[in-house]
C-alpha cells in the first residue's frame, strides 16, 4: 500500500517509516519543512510539505494514498487542550477525504481514555465519550467517522521512550533542571504505563495490516512504572535532590502545566492488543533508558 503519515518526521513517525517499508508499503511523509523533507527522502520515503494549521495540506497527502497513519501532534503542552481540538479537526478533514472508500485511517490517542475512573487500568475494549479529558477530542472525532463509514482505528500511547525522549518524561526532566531539584507527588506511588519506540513503531505497522473499523490498540509494554521511581532515576541521573511535594500549591508551582499530568496514574493493559496482533514488546523497559540517558545532552 501507499501510506500517508503525518507526523513522519517525529520521535515516533520516524520510527514507523522502516517498519512500513519493511512490510513492503511505500511511504508518503508529512513534513512542515525542507529539511525534513530531505530526510525523509534520505529514509526512503516521498515528502509531502504540509502542516496541521493547514489540514487542506493532509487531504492532499490521503488523496494521493490507499492508507493513512496519523502521529503528528503539537506537543505544546502548555496549550494542551487547544491542540486536540487541532487534533479533531485535522481527523475530520482527512476522514472526509476518506468517506465512500475503506481506505484505512489509524489515529493516536492516549492510554488514559481507555479508563472511566482514575483509578482503573485502561483497557482497549473501553472509551467514555462524556470524558472531560481534552484528548477525548480525537477518539470523538474517529467515532464521528465511523458513523459515517470511514474505517478508523486508534493507536493509544503511554510513555513512548528511548534514551533521548520519553513522553511527559523529557518536559518532566526540564522542569526539573529549571527547578534545581527533581520532584514528585507524595509517595510517588502512581504509576505511568509505558513502551520503546521500536515495539510502538513495530505496533503501528501492525495495526495497518490488520486493521478493522473501531478498533482500540494499546501500545503498552509495561502496565505502570511507579512515579516514585521514575523521579529516583533521573534524580540520580541529574545529579539533582529528590523531594516529594504535598500541597496543591507547591505542586502547582514546581510543575506549571503539568501538574494536571503529575497527579493522574496512567496505567493500562495492552493484553488485547498482544492477543489480537500477535504483539511482543522486546525493547528496554523505560527506567533502562533513563538509567543510560545522557541527561547532559537533553535540552
Amino acid at each position: 500500500m501507499r501510506v500517508f503519515l503525518t507526523g513522519a518526521t517525529g520521535f515516533i513517525g520516524s520510527h514507523v517509516i522502516p517498519e512500513l517499508l519493511a512490510a513492503g508499503h511505500q511511504v508518503l511523509g508529512l513534513t512542515r519543512s525542507e529539511s525534513g523533507a530531505q530526510a525523509l527522502r534520505a529514509a526512503g520515503a516521498e515528502p509531502l510539505l504540509g502542516t496541521l494549521e493547514a489540514p487542506d495540506t493532509l487531504v492532499a497527502g490521503v488523496e494521493q494514498a490507499d492508507a493513512v497513519i496519523h502521529t503528528a501532534f503539537d506537543h505544546d503542552f502548555a496549550n494542551f487542550v487547544a491542540n486536540c481540538e487541532k487534533d479533531r479537526r485535522v481527523i475530520l478533514a482527512m476522514g472526509e477525504a476518506l468517506k465512500g472508500s475503506n481506505r484505512p485511517l489509524l489515529i493516536t490517542s492516549g492510554v488514559g481514555m481507555g479508563a472511566l475512573q482514575p483509578t482503573d487500568v485502561a483497557r482497549e475494549d473501553v472509551f467514555d465519550a462524556d470524558s472531560h479529558h481534552p484528548r477525548a477530542a480525537s477518539e470523538l472525532a474517529g467515532e464521528a467517522l465511523l458513523q459515517q463509514g470511514v474505517n478508523v482505528s486508534v493507536v493509544r500511547l503511554p510513555q513512548v521512550h528511548d534514551t533521548r525522549k520519553q513522553g511527559l518524561i523529557t518536559p518532566y526532566i526540564a522542569i526539573a533542571r529549571a527547578k534545581g531539584q527533581v520532584a514528585y507527588v507524595g509517595e510517588g506511588g502512581s504509576r505511568w504505563s509505558a513502551a520503546h519506540v521500536s515495539d510502538v513503531a513495530r505496533l503501528y505497522a501492525l495495526a495497518l495490516d490488520r486493521a478493522q473499523p473501531g478498533l482500540r490498540h494499546h501500545a503498552v509494554a509495561e502496565e505502570g512504572v511507579p512515579l516514585y521511581q521514575i523521579a529516583s532515576t533521573v534524580s540520580a541521573g541529574m545529579g539533582l535532590p529528590l523531594v516529594s511535594l504535598r500541597g496543591d500549591p507547591e505542586v502547582a508551582d514546581y510543575f506549571g502545566w503539568m501538574a494536571m499530568f503529575a497527579r493522574t496514574a496512567m496505567v493500562a493493559s495492552s493484553a488485547i492488543t498482544r492477543r489480537r496482533l500477535d504483539w511482543t514488546p522486546t525493547g528496554p523497559d523505560l527506567i533502562t533508558d533513563l538509567a543510560a540517558m545522557d541527561y547532559t545532552a537533553i535540552d
